[in-house]
């Protein structure tokens, strides 16, 4: 079982009880940069990007797939209004729990704060890989990079978010994939 796994079996057996699923069509909102307190989810189904806006540019920062836990992290961390927006790629439903009711829950046993701590290094080893990629590859090797570590996401997601997310125009990911 992993980590994830582990962390969400340990919530079942604490008695978490996660809200009724709620449905998001393509396009939707999720929430908007700009809100605080917002709970932590749990994807049933679907994809969202996680979206930062800068002027009229919208830059797609990272994904969160089905059967994975899912927070504005900045504001889950630091309490303040998050920066970001959760936007569903396609069909999504989503359940969430109260981020007061998560954090005492992770709080309230070590092995629960192990597991999340665990959880929090494999998104900062993945947000310090994509940075790299991003301040010292050609974007050929961010792709190839990118297909290596996240196949799924070339399945899953549109090319127009992932070359969003590649920092390059759809139609340079269009020829390094054709290349």
């Amino acid at each position: 079982m992993d980590v994830m796994q582990q962390l969400l079996s340990a919530m079942q057996n604490a008695g978490l009880e996660w809200s009724a699923a709620v449905e998001l069509k393509r396009g939707e909102s999720l929430f908007i940069a700009g809100r605080a307190d917002l709970p932590v989810y749990f994807l049933e189904q679907g994809t969202l990007r996680i979206i930062c806006q800068n002027g009229e540019d919208t830059n797609t920062i990272r994904f969160a797939y089905k059967d994975s836990l899912f927070a504005a992290m900045d504001e889950l961390i630091t309490s303040l209004p998050t920066l970001y927006s959760a936007e569903a790629i396609k069909q999504t439903v989503v359940r969430f729990i109260p981020k007061a009711d998560f954090l005492h829950f992770i709080n309230s046993d070590t092995k629960h704060l192990e597991l999340w701590n665990t959880i929090l290094g494999y998104v900062i080893i993945g947000q310090l890989e994509r940075e790299t990629d991003l301040l010292t590859t050609s974007p050929r090797e961010r792709y190839e990079r990118v297909l290596r570590r996240s196949p799924q996401l070339f399945q899953e997601v549109p090319h127009k978010y992932i070359a969003s997310y590649l920092r390059m125009t759809p139609e340079t990911l269009s020829r390094l994939q054709k290349s």
